[in-house]
């Protein structure tokens, strides 16, 4: 075989064996996940539960909590929840912890604590028990006695004191 035919089948033979490199993954690479038979899509900075417990339920939240990485303080704080805004709980983690979506997305974008969100159905029965109650003010009985026929003396309940009418 001549050299001229021998180079170009060399270059192809050393060519067709490279790879393209794997891309890099950055954290808003989407990744998927399975975890106890469910799929689950998410960011690459969300760390894979251990335990996963489907729900799959619409939640509002409560109040302005941290949306973090892990299933617990120790992660990064990825967002923040939305006071009232209603999210997809897609399920129960580890620590009880709950994993969110966006409503109605697929995507799973990080975890809150189970007592930052409540069941949208219960929503507004949670918020009026939440309430500040106004205290009743207690009504203490005053002992009055009859002096005479035009006069009476009463006790205050507070300091005790004798009062003439």
């Amino acid at each position: 075989m001549k050299l001229r035919n021998l180079l170009p089948l060399l270059i192809v033979t050393v060519l067709v064996g490279c790879k393209a490199p794997a891309p890099t993954m950055t954290d808003d690479t989407l990744v998927t996940s399975q975890v106890n038979g469910v799929t689950l899509t998410h960011r690459y900075i969300v760390t894979v539960p251990t335990e996963f417990t489907p729900v799959n339920a619409s939640y509002r939240a409560l109040y302005a909590g941290s949306v973090m990485n892990t299933p617990d303080f120790g992660g990064k704080v990825l967002s923040e929840l939305e006071n009232g805004k209603t999210y997809t709980v897609l399920g129960s983690v580890q620590n009880n912890w709950l994993a969110i979506a966006e409503e109605d997305q697929p995507e799973l974008i990080g975890y809150v604590p189970p007592r930052a969100l409540v069941k949208s159905e219960l929503y507004a029965q949670t918020l009026k028990k939440d309430r500040p109650r106004t205290r009743k003010s207690s009504n203490k009985k005053t002992t009055c006695v009859n002096v005479d026929s035009n006069s009476k003396a009463c006790q205050n309940a507070n300091s005790g004191t004798w009062i003439i009418n």
